[in-house]
Order: structure tokens, then sequence, then C-alpha cells
């Protein structure tokens, strides 16, 4: 396994273990046509970025950017913000406890969420977050 594919299973590993019982999480998947009351979580993998070469040894260090969707439906909105409010501290207690990753990244932090509201036809909509997680790391070679 590359390094980033290395990097992106333990850091879906975490979110997924993080979340509340009976939240539902993907990697690179889609919304799910049916979302849990306390809700829904989907790693994407995001981008590498350019690779900074180091010379001696050789090594190319990434500031990965990975895409984290939060996403909660229905009831009334107190409820909804609440439940996304719990996603989004779980998530962030999970990366928190462990900036390393285990020792796998040189550090991995939320870098921003962004609000977002989706309309659903003849329904209460959704209510999501957008989080980019910075992961930074060396890998071997240019392709992670």
């Amino acid at each position: 396994m590359t390094t980033a594919e290395t990097v992106l299973a333990a850091l879906a590993s975490r979110i997924a273990a993080a979340l509340p019982p009976g939240a539902v999480f993907q990697r690179n998947g889609t919304l799910p046509v049916r979302i849990p009351a306390t809700g829904a979580a989907i790693l994407r993998d995001g981008e590498p970025g350019e690779a900074e070469r180091l010379f001696s040894p050789p090594v190319w260090y990434f500031e990965h950017e990975a895409e984290l969707d939060l996403v909660v439906e229905g009831g009334p909105e107190a409820a909804r913000l609440e439940a996304l409010d719990v996603l989004r501290q779980s998530v962030a207690e999970a990366l928190a406890a462990d900036r390393s990753l285990g020792g796998l990244v040189d550090w991995c932090e939320p870098v921003a969420a962004r609000s977002v509201d989706l309309a659903v036809d003849g329904g209460d909509g959704l209510r999501g977050l957008e989080v980019r997680i910075l992961l930074a790391y060396a890998a071997a070679d240019s392709l992670g």
C-alpha cells in the first residue's frame, strides 16, 4: 500500500470509530438514501497537493487535504443542529487525541468547517458540514 492509502485508511478508521452509535460512515461514497437520526459521514480522499521534494535522502513531503462531509436530516431544526454538533465534536475529539494517526503523519488537523444546507423535495432538507482535514506526511516517492 502507498503511504497516501495507508494514511487515508487510518483516518477513515479513526473517524468511523468516533461516530455516535448508528451513524453511517463511508469512504468515497455517495449520500445514503436514508440518513439515521445520528447522521452520516462521508470521507473523500481529496487532494494530495504538490509534493515538496527533499534530496538527501530523497523524500516527498505532502500536505494532503482530505474532505469530510457530515450530514443530518429531518426533525426540528434544534435537533438537527444538535446532531450535527455531536458529529463535529466526535470527529474533533478523535483527531485531537492523536494528531499523528499513530505515527503515520507528522500532523493531522481539521482545517475548516463550512455549513451546507441541501433541499430535499417534500422533506425538511439536509443540514451538513464540509470539513477539510490537513494530513502532513512524507513518502518515499512522488506518488505518495
